[in-house]
C-alpha cells in the first residue's frame, strides 16, 4: 500500500554461518538494543523451556541450518504401539559455495532450493517421559526427523500446500509468475550439489501475468488450486485430468512431467522450468494490491475467499461471474497476511494482519464495503500475524502465529466465560501460549491423523543470524479436554498416590 515500507516476508534467508563473517554496520546504539532484545528473547526462552514438562505431552525440535518458509504434514504412513510414521514436507533455501565449504566469500555457484520430504516419527498421546521432551540441543536434528527425498526446486519454496485427495500431490509457490505441481513419490531423489539441474514438475500451473509468492490453497472437496499475486488477481485451477494420470500409475515408467505439453523458457526474475502446463478456469479480479493469501470454502470447490496488501477480505463465487460477491474494505487497519475458512461451519472465516491482530468473520453478516465488521477480534501478538489455521479437532479453536515469535492457541467459546475470567490479564479467547520459537514463527500446520499435534517452523535469521527451528508438538491433554473430565482424573490420581504413601 502506498506510503508503507515494503515488506520482508520473501526476502532471502541467510545461513547461520554468515553471521560471524558480516561487517557491523550499525552505530553502537543500535547493537546495544540488539543485545538487550536478545536478551530478553534468550530469557522468555529459558522460562519456557523449564515449564515444557509441565505444558507439554511430547516435543521434538529439529534445528535447520537454513530457513524453511513453509512445513506441512503428509500422508500417514505406519501406525505402531507407541508412535506412528508420516510424511512431513519442507524446504531448505539456496546457499551460497562457500558457506558450505564452511567460510564466506563472494563466489558466484550455489547449491539448489530443495524441495524436502521427510519421514517424521510421531510419539503418541501419554507415552514421551516428562523429563525426557525438554531434553534437547538447539543446534541438533531431531532423530524423530529423517530426511527420505529431495526434490531441488527451481527457485526458493515460500509456500507448500498438499493436495486433501491425494497428500502425495503438492503444489509450491516460488517467485515466479508460475504454481509447480509435484508428485513427490514419483519424483526421483536428488542430490543437492553444486551446479544440479532443476527437478521437473509434473504439472505448470500458468495464468498469473506477475510473480505469486505466498497465496496457494489447495480445496478440501476436488482437485483444485487457488492462488493470489502481485498482479492482485486471484486464479483458479483443476487439475484432475493431470493428477489421474500422473500419479494413479507410479509403476508406468513415465518419467515427472511425460505425456506432453509446453516449454517455458523465461528470463528475468521467472524461472526457466520444463513441464506441461494447464491454463486457469478463472481470474479474479477485485484487490487493489498484492493478494497475500486464499482459502477455499470446506462445502464448495466453487466459493472461496482472498485477502491482500489493501486490507480487504473478499469472498468469490466461481458460479457467478469473476468479480467479487462480497468485499469487506478495511477488514483490517493494516495489510492481511493470512486467511482460513472453518472446516466445521462455513459461516466462519479468519483473518491474520500486520496490525499484530486476528479477526473472525461471520460471513452471513457480511455486506459489501463493510467496515471493521467482525465477531470477534483477538489481540496477544506484540508484532504481524503471519498465519491463521483453524484447528481440525474442535471447532471454536485455532492457531495464529506471528513476527513475535509466538505461536497462540485461541478458543473463541471462551470469551466472557468463567476460565476465560479466571486469567484477567490475558488476552480474551487465548488458551495455549507456545514460546518455544526464538524469533518469526512463518507458518505451522495441524495434524489431522494425530489430535491436537502441530508442526511449525521460524525463520531465525534476525536472532541467530540465519537459519530456522522446526517444531513438533501437542500439548498436554490436562490443558483442553473438559474440566470435569481433567478434575475426576486428578482425583483418582491423588487417591493412588495417598494408598502409595500409606502402604510405606
Amino acid at each position: 500500500m502506498e506510503g508503507q515500507v515494503p515488506k520482508k516476508r520473501g526476502r532471502k534467508p541467510k545461513p547461520k554461518e554468515e553471521k560471524d563473517h558480516q561487517q557491523p554496520q550499525q552505530g553502537k546504539m543500535k547493537e546495544g538494543k540488539r543485545g538487550q532484545h536478545a536478551a530478553s528473547v534468550d530469557e522468555k526462552y529459558t522460562q519456557w523451556k523449564s515449564l515444557v514438562p509441565v505444558l507439554y505431552d511430547w516435543l521434538a525440535n529439529h534445528n535447520l541450518v537454513w530457513p524453511s518458509l513453509s512445513c506441512r504434514w503428509g500422508p500417514q504412513l505406519e501406525q505402531a504401539t507407541y508412535k506412528n510414521r508420516q510424511r512431513l514436507y519442507l524446504s531448505e533455501q539456496a546457499r551460497s559455495s562457500s558457506s558450505v565449504l564452511g567460510f564466506f566469500s563472494t563466489t558466484d555457484g550455489s547449491v539448489p532450493n530443495t524441495l524436502v520430504i521427510a519421514n517424521c516419527e510421531v510419539v503418541k498421546p501419554r507415552v514421551a517421559a516428562a523429563e525426557h521432551i525438554s531434553q534437547f540441543n538447539e543446534e541438533a536434528r531431531s532423530p524423530f526427523v529423517k530426511k527420505y527425498k529431495t526434490i531441488i526446486h527451481p527457485g526458493e519454496v515460500n509456500r507448500i500446500r498438499e493436495l486433501p485427495q491425494n497428500s502425495r500431490i503438492v503444489a509450491t509457490h516460488t517467485d515466479s509468475p508460475d504454481v509447480l505441481i509435484w508428485d513427490v513419490e514419483t519424483q526421483p531423489n536428488r542430490h543437492a550439489v553444486l551446479g544440479a539441474s532443476n527437478s521437473r514438475p509434473d504439472l505448470i500451473l500458468t495464468g498469473h501475468q506477475e510473480n505469486a509468492e505466498f497465496a496457494l490453497a489447495m480445496c478440501p472437496t476436488e482437485p483444485f488450486v487457488l492462488s493470489g499475486g502481485k498482479d492482485k488477481s486471484v486464479v483458479l485451477w483443476s487439475i484432475q485430468d493431470h493428477i489421474t494420470s500422473s500419479a494413479s500409475d507410479p509403476a508406468s515408467g513415465k518419467s515427472p512431467g511425460s505425456g506432453g505439453g509446453s516449454i517455458i523458457k523465461r528470463d528475468g526474475n521467472d524461472k526457466a522450468v520444463d513441464g506441461p502446463t494447464v491454463g486457469p478456469r478463472g481470474i479474479y479480479q477485485g484487490h487493489d494490491d498484492t493478494v497475500e493469501d486464499v482459502a477455499f470454502s470446506p462445502s464448495s470447490a466453487q466459493e472461496f475467499c482472498s485477502v491482500g496488501d489493501d486490507s480487504c477480505l473478499i469472498l468469490w463465487d466461481a458460479r457467478v461471474g469473476t468479480s467479487p460477491v462480497i468485499k469487506v474494505e478495511k477488514a483490517q487497519n493494516a495489510d492481511l497476511h493470512s486467511v482460513d475458512w472453518s472446516p466445521h461451519d462455513s459461516n466462519f472465516i479468519l483473518t491474520g494482519s500486520a496490525d499484530n491482530s486476528v479477526c473472525m468473520f461471520d460471513r452471513r453478516s457480511l455486506t459489501s464495503n463493510g467496515v471493521g465488521s467482525h465477531v470477534h477480534k483477538f489481540e496477544g501478538h506484540k508484532a504481524a500475524v503471519l498465519c491463521v489455521q483453524w484447528c481440525p479437532d474442535k471447532a471454536s479453536v485455532f492457531g495464529s502465529s506471528a513476527e513475535d515469535g509466538l505461536l497462540n492457541i485461541w478458543d473463541y467459546e471462551q470469551i466472557g466465560k468463567e476460565t476465560d475470567a479466571k486469567a484477567p490479564g490475558a488476552p480474551a479467547g487465548l488458551f495455549f501460549q507456545h514460546a518455544g520459537h526464538r524469533d518469526k514463527v512463518v507458518d505451522f500446520h495441524w495434524n489431522t491423523h494425530d489430535p491436537w499435534t502441530i508442526v511449525s517452523v521460524s525463520d531465525d535469521c534476525e536472532t541467530s543470524g540465519g537459519g530456522g527451528t522446526l517444531q513438533i508438538w501437542r500439548m498436554s491433554d490436562l490443558l483442553y479436554r473438559p474440566e470435569e473430565e481433567v478434575l475426576e482424573e486428578l482425583q483418582t490420581f491423588k487417591t493412588h498416590v495417598s494408598q502409595c504413601t500409606a502402604k510405606n
